[in-house]
């Protein structure tokens, strides 16, 4: 029995190199197809397929996004009806010094100056006060997301301006701070409204398709910037 095992194994080994052997009307098999050749676009292929995914997973967009509920459809429907008639008053209370402002920075078609001063001071980076001109761009961001939602109580700020120190320290201790973030910019806010739920806040800021939305549902709050027009 075992002869026959290995005489069926010897004829096995002597016709395999036929399979490589030109077929029956004369025309030899490519070398590409046999070859190691047939295999370097399928190895591209793959490494570009690997080197995509990795950058989708280390962006710190996609970490923040992923962290923190995923990232937000982009805004569908018709855009809201907005009030550009009426005076602009923000109620603000800043949650870090409990500071509380009053205040109309926008009325007759014009931005006051010194309601915006008193809104660079209230709005500092608490931890060195440093400030810095806010634009006035995200206060309307907010004012309109308010007037959405039909809210019109004292909004809670947890972070607007912050000093390149300041944004560094908090990067440097939490994954879902971005080292360049707008908030250095003077154009973000990270806020609440106190009894409406955040998704309601999140759905109505980005409704306005005027710059960043983040969300951050776990924590609470909603980030509102003039920045590049994106959501998290």
């Amino acid at each position: 029995m075992w002869r026959f095992a290995f005489s069926v194994a010897v004829a096995l080994a002597f016709a395999a190199p036929g399979a490589a052997q030109p077929n029956t009307t004369g025309v030899a098999t490519p070398e590409a197809v046999r070859g190691s050749n047939a295999r370097q676009p399928a190895k591209k292929a793959t490494a570009a397929a690997n080197q995509a995914r990795q950058e989708r997973t280390t962006r710190p967009e996609t970490l923040r996004g992923s962290r923190y509920g995923g990232f937000a459809p982009a805004p569908s429907g018709p855009p809201p009806v907005l009030d550009i008639a009426s005076p602009r008053t923000l109620n603000l209370v800043n949650f870090n010094t409990e500071e509380v402002l009053t205040v109309t920075y926008w009325s007759s078609g014009t931005y006051h100056r010194e309601a915006l001063d008193r809104l660079n001071r209230f709005l500092r980076d608490t931890r060195d006060n440093a400030q810095t001109e806010m634009d006035p761009l995200v206060l309307d961001v907010l004012w309109h997301t308010a007037q959405i939602v039909g809210y019109g109580g004292s909004i809670e700020v947890l972070s607007a301006y912050r000093s390149p120190s300041t944004n560094a320290w908090l990067a440097s201790v939490s994954r879902g701070v971005a080292r360049n973030s707008e908030h250095m910019n003077g154009n973000a806010m990270d806020i609440r409204f106190p009894g409406v739920p955040v998704f309601q806040v999140r759905q109505a800021a980005y409704s306005l398709n005027m710059g960043g939305v983040g969300f951050y549902p776990r924590s609470g709050f909603v980030h509102l910037d003039t920045g590049p027009v994106r959501y998290w």
